[in-house]
C-alpha cells in the first residue's frame, strides 16, 4: 500500500513559478513510477510527467515540456514538479499517482496503482 498526499498548489500569475510536492508512505516508494496529472474542469485527466523508479527516466507532455521539470528523492520519499512559466492553462487539479512493475505507459492514468487526493493550482492572466 502506498498513501501519496500533494501540497504546494495555489494562486499564481501568468508567468510565476511553483513547486508541487508528493510525499509518499510505505517504505516500497524507491519500487514505484511516479506521476503527475491534472485535470481541468469539464475536461479530461491528462499526463503531464512522469519518473521511473530509479529517477532515470522521465518524459512529459507536450503541453509541458520545457517548462515543468519532475524529479525525486528517495531518501524523502517525495516526488516534485517544478513548474515555471505557468500559464493560465495550466489551472487545474493536479494529482500524483504511482506505477508498480512491469510500469507499463506512464502516460496513461489507468494504469497507475495509487492516487493523491489532488492539490488545486490556479494561474492568473
Amino acid at each position: 500500500q502506498v498513501q501519496l498526499v500533494e501540497s504546494g498548489g495555489g494562486l499564481v500569475q501568468a508567468g510565476g513559478s511553483l513547486r508541487l510536492s508528493c510525499a509518499a508512505s510505505g517504505r516500497t516508494f524507491s519500487k514505484y513510477g511516479m506521476g503527475w496529472f491534472r485535470q481541468a474542469p469539464g475536461k479530461e485527466r491528462e499526463f503531464v510527467a512522469a519518473i521511473s523508479w530509479s529517477g532515470g527516466r522521465t518524459l512529459y507532455g507536450d503541453s509541458v515540456k520545457g517548462r515543468f521539470t519532475i524529479s525525486r528523492d528517495n531518501a524523502k520519499n517525495t516526488v516534485y514538479l517544478q513548474m515555471n512559466s505557468l500559464k493560465p492553462d495550466d489551472t487545474a487539479v493536479y494529482y500524483c499517482a504511482a506505477v508498480g512493475p512491469p510500469y507499463s505507459d506512464y502516460t496513461s492514468p489507468s494504469n497507475y496503482d495509487y492516487w493523491g487526493q489532488g492539490t488545486q493550482v490556479t494561474v492568473s492572466s
